[in-house]
């Protein structure tokens, strides 16, 4: 055998990366290696955080010093040794950028192609492919140009025409958007009393003094009186540079000034705070110039067979896909062979109710994963790893045979394939098995399994436990107390639904992907003052955020010391007054190393605790704030519980960190570290304190290893049997079984689905086999 040949393992020594306990494995090249654990044990720690992030920085190492200054920077993960690494290509579930101008078709190649299309074959011919594309405005411009030529120069008038295919009444947004000026601001004060109404524009800071020291206006006088000219310059003055407070700024009107800073980003990126204001202030509608196609009228009159290119970004893809085959042009046979099997991958990965015109922000994390893998569905790369964060989110147990298929393809053509995976049906195909524990957090980033699958069964493990379970059907469902009618529902793929959805019992909402269960429960129920919507959008924060800040368990905490010790809450906060003066609260030093690897240290003056040495001498219960930060939620929740300590505010929300199963994570831990399925489980812990009478919760299993399914229904239980309805839209089977009530919708996906195929009780549901959902829930249940 050659040398070369024998380099057929990834080797990883000591890795101590999060919680990991310098763990030592082996991974087979060339194989599909699964990693198993409860969440938070630190699967992510090794597969991401170590492997994938390793193999990225040293491909990052190979370009120059140039190129590397555009690139983020990546530490070194901490680890002794790793050897065998490939190029790794990493799919994960982050949501795809909200840019508003970002679309699926522009998000791959589809778009592209699309566009040279209509500019070779589309009648009457407009232009080149720019000419087709709403991120291209129009320009035209005229001048002279001096050229040199010899010893003398000679002046030459030049004309150019740039074509782009940009609406430009929306410019190319697709809506346009209609400011409430009385949102804006209190026509009764002046600017010194704090007229102006918009999130950040205090009466004392920059934003405010802005338009105070102008000079273009009177601070003192209210803004209904001033004059004609005044209110134009407040409101819609063109930019302009000016001197203010000594400091060089653009002035501009307070309208454009909102539409650039708040308008300009996607609502879902947004503040909770700011995006309120804007739904108060703003109303969007349909560009009425493109129709809401983004394209101006000279894109929109080109033709191919009928067809516009807005017309072709509006169908579904399945359907746009017969559209090509149908083209027959030896001229752009290529281009045609390209486009379809772009549009093909969408098809079989199952994204083929999508259109290319879908805003990409809109995707489901799940949705936005499988659009990152048709990129490497046609790559023609070899022994390259393959990293997948839970392939099987947002999946129906149907549509992850069809991912399973995938996974094992891309393994055949001799890459590695690393996933990090719950469900039990990914699980089986594995080659290898990595299992992780035995608990999470502290309690895990140790190795409890590596082999085979039968191996992990017979293992003991946690994960081996609990591989083979299988929720039953409950004996008796609870009774509705009143339904929630839904009339003529049409949001997206829906097509005119009519449902009654029983209100104070468990109800399941079911599917395919695309199937229409998000439209129906998001688009059709309002959320008003009973209904609390927790989604899959991510949480957005910091270094410096963390559970305790987000829940609004800190400001509990902060004011029990401060009464116990007599001195003022801000003291103990590391982002206020009691911050470490060395690392400003951090806990780190942050050295950025500029085209090398920023590199994080320890606070020497603080040593990580993040606080001012004159407030660890403030204590609670005989503990310092950095030392309850560094609590467990457990331990944290017995401390507050009873004692000197006891702060029952404080209690109540540890507790419901602990009915969600994020027992074990500590106060203090930054937000960053936390796994998507840790993050959701927090948002839902949070929202448990509002006083609604409808919890609406989309898919509350990501992330959630087999052994806290249990946990997670036993909550939802004690939900109900408080008096609350449940909404769930969900795939698991174990919480279909579990429902009183299911809403199956169907039969496929896109302009198949969107119809309710079923409604009634799970076991009606399994006895029925009527539906994909019933097949493969009587499979699981073994009815």
């Amino acid at each position: 055998m050659e040398i070369a040949d024998s380099h057929d393992r990834i080797r990883v020594q000591g890795a101590r990366v999060n919680n990991l306990k310098d763990i030592s494995v082996e991974l087979p090249k060339r194989r599909l290696t699964v990693f198993t654990g409860v969440s938070g044990s630190g699967k992510s720690s090794l597969v991401f955080g170590t492997i994938a992030a390793e193999s990225q920085r040293m491909i990052n190492e190979t370009y120059s010093a140039f190129v590397q200054g555009f690139m983020p920077t990546l530490g070194r993960p901490d680890v002794d040794v790793l050897a065998g690494l490939t190029t790794a290509i990493i799919v994960d579930q982050e949501r795809m950028g909200a840019n508003v101008r970002s679309t699926v078709g522009t998000a791959t190649d589809a778009n592209a192609m699309l566009r040279i299309l209509f500019s070779r074959l589309g009648q009457p011919h407009i232009g080149s492919p720019q000419a087709f594309s709403f991120n291209v405005a129009s320009a035209t411009g005229s001048g002279a140009i001096t050229i040199e030529k010899g010893a003398g120069t000679t002046k030459e008038r030049r004309d150019f025409t740039l074509l782009g295919g940009m609406c430009p009444r929306c410019e190319g947004m697709g809506v346009v958007n209609d400011i409430d000026l009385a949102e804006l601001f209190d026509g009764s004060k002046s600017l010194d009393e704090g007229a102006i109404t918009v999130p950040g524009y205090t009466a004392a800071g920059w934003n405010s003094r802005l338009y105070k020291e102008s000079g273009f206006v009177d601070p003192s006088k209210p803004i209904h009186d001033y004059t004609e000219t005044e209110l134009h310059d407040f409101l819609y003055h063109e930019p302009i540079r000016m001197k203010i407070a000594g400091i060089n700024m653009t002035y501009e009107g307070l309208v454009p000034r909102i539409q650039k800073s708040m308008l300009a980003k996607d609502k879902e990126s947004m503040q909770p705070h700011i995006r309120a204001f804007v739904d108060r202030a703003v109303t969007f509608s349909a560009c009425p110039d493109c129709g809401g196609t983004r394209l101006n009228e000279g894109a929109r009159s080109s033709r191919i067979a009928g067809l516009n290119i807005a017309d072709a970004c509006a169908m579904q893809i399945s359907d746009l896909a017969e559209w090509v085959r149908g083209l027959d042009e030896p001229s752009v046979a290529p281009l045609l062979a390209g486009l379809q099997q772009a549009l093909d991958s969408f098809v079989e990965i199952g994204l083929g109710y999508l259109s290319l015109d879908r805003p990409a922000g809109t995707l489901s994390g799940g949705e936005a994963q499988r659009t990152k893998i048709i990129r490497h569905l046609g790559s023609s790369l070899t022994d390259v790893t393959y990293v997948f964060d839970e392939p099987s989110i947002g999946l129906h147990p149907h549509d992850i045979q069809r991912m399973n298929e995938l996974l094992l393809r891309l393994r055949d053509k001799g890459n590695t394939v690393l996933v990090v995976e719950h469900k039990p049906e990914m699980i089986a195909i594995a080659d290898h098995v990595v299992d992780l524990g035995p608990g999470a957090g502290s309690a895990g980033g140790t190795i409890c399994f590596e082999g085979t699958l039968d191996g992990l069964r017979s293992s003991g493990t946690l994960t081996g436990h609990h591989l083979d379970d299988r929720a039953a059907l409950k004996d008796a469902v609870r009774a509705p107390k009143g339904t929630m009618p839904i009339r003529g529902a049409t949001a997206h793929n829906l097509q005119n639904v009519d449902v009654d959805i029983p209100l104070g019992v468990l109800v399941v909402v079911t599917g395919v992907a695309g199937s229409g269960k998000s439209s129906l429960v998001h688009g059709s129920i309002r959320e008003d003052e009973g209904v609390v919507s927790i989604d899959q959008a991510a949480i957005r924060g910091s270094r410096r955020s963390n559970p305790a800040t987000y829940t609004g368990l800190l400001d509990p905490i902060r004011t029990a010391f401060a009464k116990a010790n007599g001195v003022k809450p801000a003291l103990f906060s590391s982002n206020s007054e009691g911050a470490c003066p060395n690392c400003n609260g951090a806990g780190v030093i942050y050295t950025d190393l500029g085209i090398m690897a920023g590199v994080e240290t320890t606070c020497e003056v603080c040593e990580g605790k993040r606080f001012d040495s004159s407030v660890l001498e403030y204590h609670l219960g005989g503990r310092d704030i950095s030392e309850v930060l560094a609590m467990p939620v457990t331990e944290a929740a017995e401390f507050f519980g009873s004692g000197d300590a006891r702060t029952p505010a404080a209690h109540t929300i540890l507790n419901r960190l602990a009915d969600v199963g994020l027992g074990y994570v500590s106060l203090g831990q930054p937000l960053t570290t936390l796994s998507g399925g840790e993050r959701q489980r927090l948002k839902l812990a949070t929202h448990l304190s509002e006083k609604g009478g409808v919890y609406i919760l989309d898919e509350p299993t990501t992330g959630l290893h087999l052994a806290d399914v249990e946990q997670l229904l036993g909550l939802l239980d004690r939900l109900v049997d408080s008096g609350k309805s449940v909404i769930v839209v969900e795939h698991h089977q174990a919480v279909m079984a579990h429902a009183d009530w299911i809403i199956d919708l169907g039969p496929g996906a896109g302009h198949d689905g969107g119809r309710i195929v079923f409604e009634g009780t799970p076991a009606d549901l399994v006895a029925a086999r009527s539906t994909l959902t019933g097949q493969h829930l009587a499979a699981y249940v073994g009815a």
